[in-house]
């Protein structure tokens, strides 16, 4: 199969991509996703909102909160064009292309706050924006005729010259991308595709650690298929660790959106005493990264798995059922009304501040390679992301990769599949689900216990040699069994750990969402 430009992902970012690209009528786009649903990404769950620009906002005042919130280490430069082009995209394509609807009061757009912003800049459609951003984007997508999509598609490996060449004396020209190989998921065949460029937009990594708010497709696939064609990786020690999940035997790691403490919900402990003001002056709306931590601190003295989350003493019922109607109708369902009774939370992974090192207009350090969305780090977020800028990086970045994209590929030419070797299926037998089921619950073990949200240097130095261990025997697996979903995923699982697992072992300065306790 061939195609100008791959696109591997359909959240915001790859959506996004594929949008802007197809203004270009000549240009054929293939975007590729894992899972049957293609809607199926982190950017479907996403509940609090985007960031704008609100009453009495500034580009400086989001600079200001973007570089705060990012302990120092973030890319300014990144940081300036996230808040110079984020509003004028939500408004322009978001709003006005896309139809993407958000919340209104009194028939004008209305905004909220969330922890480490300094006003009032946010919308969101009630408390599932991400839901209503991809439903249009999806909607958009379909309606571009130059536009393919293909599902249910697991990403094998990159296709790179000189690597995949059948020609050995590519050895001598520049290393670039060209293309993928991917598993037809119902057909257990590999399909090669060929491309002029492409960008993996593939999400986070958040099925590494045993709690996560990530959806199941989150397995690392891109971070670990760029790392084995020697991509460069930046910042992986830096997870982001969301403070507030829903802490349910039946429904574990539901995410209970920033925007209910943006909105004046404080976390107590299980006297009932708000307890934040002890780690930081701004108490519950203090940063992720500390706020994680505070929780993760009075669990640990308090001997529990959790701690409160209270809306119910302050907010009214009607006001709570209308601005959070997921999160009520999702806690009534198991019992629990968050009008009455307050909420059970802990901290879960949720989100990957380090990635794929991409420059201002999303290209790697593989050429003809971009990268945007979580799966890539444009420094932005630094050591700790500032609440809802996420979707507005990858809408962003979505958008500069096409534009440069656009600006570029006609000097490029299509490789001729006879430049490219075939696939060559290794593994025969069946693969044992118990097997799978295990060496996921070790890495997810691994990388909860050595590191989560407070690593020791002997957790890591541990985390690093059991993982390589690990890798070398779900590699020997991956080649002696067939090809499934199941076993791709495990084998990008193991890489992106081992991958954040030394990062976080070179680094021994504690910054942002990477704590070493001395």
């Amino acid at each position: 199969m061939k195609c100008d430009v791959l696109i591997i992902g359909a959240g915001i970012a790859g959506c996004t991509a594929a949008l802007k690209l197809s203004s270009d009528k000549k240009l054929k786009i293939l975007l590729v996703t894992k899972d049957a649903d293609v809607k199926k990404s982190s950017t479907f769950l996403a509940q609090g909102g985007i960031i704008e620009k609100g009453p009495g906002d500034t580009k400086e005042k989001l600079v200001k909160d973007i570089m705060s919130a990012g302990d120092g280490l973030c890319n300014e430069k990144a940081v300036e064009t996230l808040a110079s082009e984020g509003p004028r995209l939500v408004r322009d394509f978001l709003a006005d292309e896309m139809g993407v609807e958000f919340t209104m009061q009194n028939g004008k757009c209305d905004y909220t706050k969330e922890a480490a912003h300094s006003v009032y800049r946010i919308l969101y459609k009630n408390d599932h924006t991400g839901k209503e951003i991809e439903e249009k984007l999806i909607l958009g997508v379909r309606g571009r005729r130059n536009i393919k999509m293909l599902s249910d598609h697991t990403l094998i490996d990159l296709v790179t010259i000189p690597h995949h060449s059948t020609d050995i004396r590519m050895i001598y020209q520049n290393k670039k991308s060209v293309g993928g190989y991917f598993l037809d998921n119902g057909k257990r065949k590999v399909r090669m595709v060929l491309a002029k460029k492409v960008i993996l937009a593939t999400g986070g990594i958040g099925q590494i650690y045993q709690r996560t708010t990530n959806p199941d497709v989150a397995t690392g696939d891109g971070l670990a298929a760029a790392s084995r064609a020697g991509v460069e990786i930046i910042n992986a020690e830096y997870v982001q660790f969301h403070p507030t999940s829903l802490f349910h035997r039946d429904l574990d790691n539901f995410l209970i959106s920033e925007s209910v403490r943006g909105e004046g919900g404080i976390l107590k402990d299980h006297r009932g005493k708000s307890f934040m003001e002890k780690y930081d002056r701004r108490g519950s709306l203090a940063p992720r990264d500390i706020v994680a931590r505070g929780i993760f601190e009075e669990m640990t003295t308090s001997r529990r798995d959790y701690v409160y989350l209270d809306l119910a003493s302050h907010m009214k019922a009607e006001h709570i059922k209308e601005r959070f109607p997921l999160i009520y109708k999702t806690c009534l369902d198991l019992g629990l009304d968050i009008t009455k009774k307050m909420i059970p939370v802990a901290p879960t992974a949720h989100y990957f501040c380090g990635g794929i090192k991409v420059d201002i207009d999303g290209r790697t350090s593989l050429e003809n390679l971009y990268a945007a969305g979580e799966v890539s780090c444009t420094g932005v977020h630094g050591a700790n992301r500032l609440a809802s800028t996420s979707l507005l990086e990858g809408l962003v970045w979505g958008s500069r990769c096409a534009t440069d994209i656009r600006a570029g590929i006609k000097n490029e030419k299509l490789v001729h599949e006879n430049e490219i070797k075939t696939w060559v299926y290794f593994g025969k037998e069946k693969s044992d689900a118990a097997l799978i089921r295990q060496d996921w619950n070790s890495i997810k073990s691994i990388m909860w216990n050595y590191a989560g949200i407070v690593r020791t240097e002997q957790g890591m130095e541990r985390a690093v040699l059991d993982l390589a261990y690990l890798k070398q025997r779900i590699e020997k697996f991956y080649r002696d069994v067939e090809l499934s979903r199941e076993i791709l995923e495990l084998r990008s699982g193991v890489q992106a750990a081992l991958v954040i697992a030394e990062a976080a072992r070179r680094n021994k300065t504690s910054r942002g969402c990477h704590f070493v306790k001395k």
